[in-house]
């Protein structure tokens, strides 16, 4: 099978977006501060080596449709979605925030080309359900470093 011109830009989109989620991930590795610094250092890694892994799984899909991934900073600045981490030191909750955002929005990528890939390559598709599947528990594990119990959620009743 060759890939379309549609599906390689689809692909090609989400490459972006997972490269410059594993970038952002060491950026923000590299300059973390604050309460849960080596808890929040060490979920880094699981994100950084998530990114990267399923960046390497979409360019060697791309290739094997025929189809040539482009993972140029030049190209990955111009194509992501990703809104550009703040330099400098940042605060383990900002560092949260900022991470989970990057997760979430990373997937919705995912997903808003997810039909039209799987219309004409449901394999490439299945890679994109591991990915989001994945990138999804680890934006709730990032985000629970700062989320509060909600008084509103109890225990059943007893009878």
């Amino acid at each position: 099978m060759k890939a379309s011109q549609a599906l390689a830009g689809n692909l090609q989109m989400v490459l972006n977006d997972l490269i410059e989620l594993h970038l952002q991930g060491k950026q923000a590795h590299w300059n973390l501060v604050g309460t849960n610094f080596r808890d929040l250092h060490l979920q880094l890694d699981e994100i950084i080596a998530s990114a990267r892994l399923f960046a390497d799984q979409t360019a060697e899909r791309m290739r094997a449709l025929h189809g040539l991934p482009d993972g140029r900073s030049s190209t990955v600045s111009a194509g992501t979605r990703l809104e550009g981490f703040p330099g400098g030191l940042t605060s383990t909750k900002d560092t949260v925030k900022l991470i989970t955002a990057r997760l979430e929005q990373t997937v919705k990528t995912m997903r808003d080309v997810h039909d039209e890939v799987d219309e004409e390559d449901p394999t490439s598709a299945d890679l994109l359900h591991a990915a989001i599947s994945r990138l999804e528990q680890l934006a709730w594990m990032v985000n629970a470093e700062i989320m509060a119990a909600s008084a509103s959620v109890t225990a059943p009743a007893e009878d």
